[in-house]
C-alpha cells in the first residue's frame, strides 16, 4: 500500500452550528459540500489537500466532556504561517494562556518539539494543535 496523504479527520460534536461557528469563525476554515448522509455534520478544507468532518453525536459516541487539556492526548494538528498571528486570533476570540488546564479556552503554548505549538479546545473539547515553522 503506497499513502498519498491524510484525507482528513473526523471530529464528533455536540452542537453542529456552534462546532461550525467555532471553526469558521476562530480557526478560519473554509465549509465545503457534503454529500446527503444519514447523520447531521459539515466538512471543512484544511490546506490544499486535507479535510476536517465533524459529525454530529448519538449516545454511542465518545465525548471527552469535562476532560482538561492534555497534549498527549488524542488530536490533530494543524500548520499555520505565522505563530504570532495565530495567537492573536486566538486572544481576540477570548482564549487565554493563564487558563487553567481545565477551562476550553485556555492555550497552552510548548515549543518542546522544535517547533512553536499551541493546543487549544474545540467546543466539544477536541484537542487541537497549532504549529508554525518559527516564533514569527
Amino acid at each position: 500500500m503506497e499513502i498519498d496523504g491524510l484525507h482528513h479527520v473526523a471530529l464528533p460534536c455536540t452542537d453542529l452550528e456552534r462546532s461550525r461557528r467555532f471553526y469558521v469563525e476562530v480557526l478560519g476554515l473554509t465549509e465545503i459540500s457534503r454529500p446527503s448522509l444519514p447523520v447531521a455534520g459539515a466538512w471543512f478544507q484544511l490546506g490544499t489537500r486535507q479535510e476536517l468532518h465533524i459529525v454530529v453525536g448519538d449516545a454511542q459516541t465518545t465525548f471527552r466532556s469535562t476532560k482538561g487539556m492534555d497534549s498527549n492526548d488524542i488530536h490533530f494538528a494543524i500548520r499555520v504561517t505565522s505563530y504570532t498571528q495565530a495567537l492573536e486570533v486566538l486572544r481576540a476570540n477570548g482564549y487565554r494562556e493563564d487558563a487553567s488546564p481545565d477551562d476550553p479556552m485556555g492555550i497552552r503554548a510548548s515549543m518542546r518539539v522544535g517547533y512553536p505549538q499551541i493546543y487549544i479546545l474545540d467546543p466539544d473539547r477536541n484537542i487541537i494543535e497549532i504549529n508554525a515553522a518559527s516564533t514569527d
